[in-house]
């Protein structure tokens, strides 16, 4: 699931290796990318629905874009992208989401530490043949409002999930307001986990050594066993979450809707004193 730059350099010439650079635009990839990396620009892999942003898009959609990528079922897929790999995590839970994501791994450092050791970009755009792809569709991922409801109302202590928020601590503690939304706080029950204290330096967004990962899943609640539930604001730092958590070895699932959908109708949420917030 992480290969490091040393490793990518090495297996560049792979012919089964296909590198994804995920970027809001083209600009990013433009800039200078790996070399024979292609661009999957983020709205192709997310979508707005019933007014609720990063949805996940049909399953014929997505199976489009991987496939005019020239993702097979045999290739061996690399990620990095823009903001210190969060889209790189997005593009990975989608894959996973298709069933795609056994040959997927994140590049440690993302294309920031590749530039920092002074390794080669291009700026060519490679030839890519439409490739053929095959879906084992894993909607089980994927948690929807009515079910992140059930899970909020009767999490205990000896309950199996925890909720996970990727959120700053800020608009987790409802201290700040999320962009974009109505009302402050978290879901109830859920524990404050950030996904930039997985990472080393945002410079060079590499991660922390694994027992470090490990110590900050169980200080939020995730106990080996536990069912790991991830959200955020719209389900883009909750896939970096997300990964870490899969990386861990968990069995994570994703509330894509998060906190955006939970606010758009009368339901709890908590503050930093976890007492419940009053809805308007």
């Amino acid at each position: 699931m992480l290969v490091t730059t040393d490793w990518l350099a090495t297996h560049l010439q792979d012919t089964d290796l296909v590198v994804l650079c995920v970027a809001e635009d083209d600009r990013f990839y433009s800039a200078g990318h790996i070399p024979g990396g292609r661009l999957i620009r983020l709205s192709e892999i997310v979508t707005t629905r019933d007014g609720i942003p990063n949805q996940l898009p049909t399953v014929d959609r997505l199976q489009r874009v991987f496939e005019s990528a020239g993702v097979s079922n045999g290739s061996r897929i690399i990620l990095y992208g823009e903001r210190s790999g969060v889209l790189a995590a997005r593009a990975y839970f989608t894959l996973d989401y298709l069933g795609l994501a056994d040959r997927a791994a994140l590049l440690d450092g993302g294309i920031e530490k590749w530039r920092a050791e002074g390794r080669p970009q291009s700026t060519d755009i490679p030839r890519i043949a439409m490739s053929n792809l095959r879906m084992h569709v894993r909607p089980e991922i994927v948690v929807d409002t009515p079910h992140m409801a059930e899970y909020s109302h009767t999490m205990s202590a000896a309950t199996r999930a925890v909720l996970i928020d990727a959120r700053p601590p800020l608009e987790y503690t409802g201290e700040k307001l999320s962009e974009d939304l109505h009302q402050a706080g978290h879901i109830p029950s859920a524990k404050n986990l950030y996904w930039r204290e997985l990472l080393q330096d945002m410079e060079i967004p590499e991660l922390r050594p694994l027992p470090e990962l490990r110590n900050r899943f169980e200080a939020a609640g995730a106990s080996p066993g536990r069912e790991v539930i991830t959200y955020c604001r719209t389900g883009m730092q909750s896939s970096f979450d997300y990964f870490i958590a899969k990386y861990l070895g968990y069995s994570p699932r994703m509330y894509v809707g998060s906190f955006y959908e939970w606010t758009r109708a009368p339901r709890s949420v908590e503050s930093s004193a976890g007492r419940p917030v009053s809805v308007p």
